[in-house]
């Protein structure tokens, strides 16, 4: 399956990566942050992620010393655009980015034209947490639970459609996970954000998605699109009665992951202060109470080399499968 990255996106990239030909030698600072911090959002607003960011905005504030950190969106290609962005950004500490599969892990894979490899070009700083997945059909589509949409995909005349936010975006590979063992088939539509996906599942412009729960939680509760199954081995808290997809499709598992990283060259004493404070952030009572409540999250935190280790393994694990499904975008 073929996704589209245009060409005014990926010259953007490529003109980021030039920018940044001149090198710069990264040194700790014991006083960081003295002035804001920039986090990049590697995805329109609205999200998972967007939300993720703007919870720990405030409290950040409070625990490195008054220093803001200002959320910025950088949307287009997968995520790449904002990765490419920090990437490219001096290693100072005061350019970092909501991580995240695409721009962090696989985006090479989908675009080997991607001017950086993910591997080589971030510092993994903390992986802050995990977030449930679920499946999603518009309200009036008909399927009641994940059979009745598995059925639906392999009896319709015109394939049923899924909406994805970006190419790449863990949902979109789940959602591909789901149709491999299905055995069925959708087309894909891509959107800029998981609140486009939600609008559009409203508008009737496509039949289904897999989403996180976060994002979807206010539609499913005002009943303007239907929850068929969670993508977690066990049933969820937030979406009681909602089943496992695994309940029909064994072994079926996917979550979103966010953390924060940074451009590669970092010093190691400033990468350990910003993993202390964000591992500080995290910590606080209303942010695990907000991010529970909105976002149903497991929260993570630890160490850079845990995370690092973790970026690696969802590499190892995803890119089998985008190839598989020939997911790319051109």
């Amino acid at each position: 399956m073929t996704m589209t990255l245009s060409r005014r996106d990926l010259g953007h990239l490529i003109g980021l990566v030039a920018a940044s030909a001149l090198p710069f030698a990264a040194r700790a600072q014991g006083n960081w942050p003295n002035r804001p911090v920039r986090l990049i959002v590697p995805f329109g607003p609205g999200g998972a992620a967007d939300t993720l960011a703007r919870v720990i905005a405030q409290p950040f504030t409070q625990v490195a010393g008054n220093a803001s950190l200002v959320v910025e969106n950088r949307s287009g290609g997968g995520g790449t655009i904002g990765g490419g962005a920090v990437a490219t950004s001096r290693p100072d500490g005061y350019t970092l980015m909501i991580a995240d599969m695409g721009p962090n892990a696989v985006g090479k894979e989908l675009i080997p034209a991607l001017p950086y490899e993910p591997l080589r070009a971030f510092t993994p700083i903390v992986h802050l947490v995990n977030l449930p997945l679920v499946l999603i059909t518009r309200a009036d589509l008909g399927a009641s639970d994940v059979p009745g949409l598995i059925a639906r995909a392999k009896s319709a005349r015109q394939p049923l459609t899924y909406a994805a936010p970006s190419v790449g975006h863990p949902t979109h590979l789940a959602d591909e996970l789901f149709l491999s063992q299905a055995g069925a088939r959708s087309e894909a539509v891509q959107y800029r954000s998981g609140a486009e996906v939600l609008r559009a599942l409203v508008a009737k412009e496509t039949d289904w998605a897999i989403i996180s729960v976060s994002t979807a939680l206010p539609f499913i509760q005002e009943g303007k699109v239907k929850a068929l199954g969670v993508a977690n081995r066990e049933p969820i808290d937030a979406l009681p009665g909602v089943p496992p997809i695994a309940a029909t499709l064994p072994g079926f598992e996917a979550t979103t992951w966010h953390g924060i990283a940074g451009p590669a060259g970092m010093d190691p004493a400033l990468v350990l202060r910003i993993n202390e404070v964000f591992n500080a952030v995290l910590a606080r009572p209303e942010v695990r109470e907000t991010l529970v409540r909105t976002q149903g999250a497991e929260f993570v935190g630890g160490s850079p080399e845990a995370f690092a280790t973790f970026v690696r393994s969802e590499a190892e694990r995803w890119i089998p499968i985008i190839r598989s499904a020939n997911i790319k975008a051109e």
